[in-house]
């Protein structure tokens, strides 16, 4: 069971018109807003990643403006393969990763292949996740599967997270919810 105190979120690459034309791009982006706004209420860390952004363009703003800090900028593909990543992941101290983004089949899923082969746990938030086409996003969660990559929903993973109704941010999380 994913824990706050063992978490980390990661958002992948939602980045430019690339963010706009993924399939089912505006739940995408809603639902990934609200995984971060839950996430900074239960005080989990997030690592904000963006693929070449001179060229490609910034994060969303729906998702932005709910994030601090800068994102760590990437070439890879793997975020694992980028120091920047590799060294504030080991700064969280965290052993479990809640992946988010685009592409799926692409940067969510390479990045969560390496974090899983490094041995730590990871779970895929299929409905905070897209590519291009639905295919490749299916492909991709996928393969992940086959990798003991397990797939959760935005709602499911924020309630395992809290755990308990008397949590106190049970009513902040449930407000995003609705």
């Amino acid at each position: 069971m994913f824990t706050v105190e063992h978490t980390c979120l990661v958002v992948v690459d939602v980045q430019g018109k690339l963010a706009t034309i993924v399939d089912d791009s505006e739940v995408v982006i809603q639902n990934i807003a609200k995984l971060v706004q839950a996430m900074n209420a239960l005080e989990v860390p997030i690592l904000w990643l963006e693929q070449n952004p001179s060229r490609l363009g910034g994060t969303a703003l729906e998702i932005a403006q709910h994030l601090e800090g800068q994102p760590l900028a990437k070439i890879a593909f793997s975020a694992c393969q980028e120091s920047a990543f590799v060294d504030a992941m080991k700064a969280s101290g965290r052993t479990q990763f809640i992946m988010t983004g685009i592409e799926t089949h692409i940067c969510v899923y390479q990045t969560a292949r390496q974090l899983k082969e490094q041995g730590f746990e990871v779970e895929v938030v299929v409905d905070a996740v897209s590519s291009r086409t639905k295919a490749n996003k299916e492909v991709g969660l996928e393969k992940m599967k086959a990798l003991e990559i397990l797939p959760t929903s935005t709602e499911m993973i924020l309630y395992e997270l809290l755990q308990r109704a008397d949590h106190a941010h049970f009513k902040t999380v449930l407000q995003l919810i609705k």
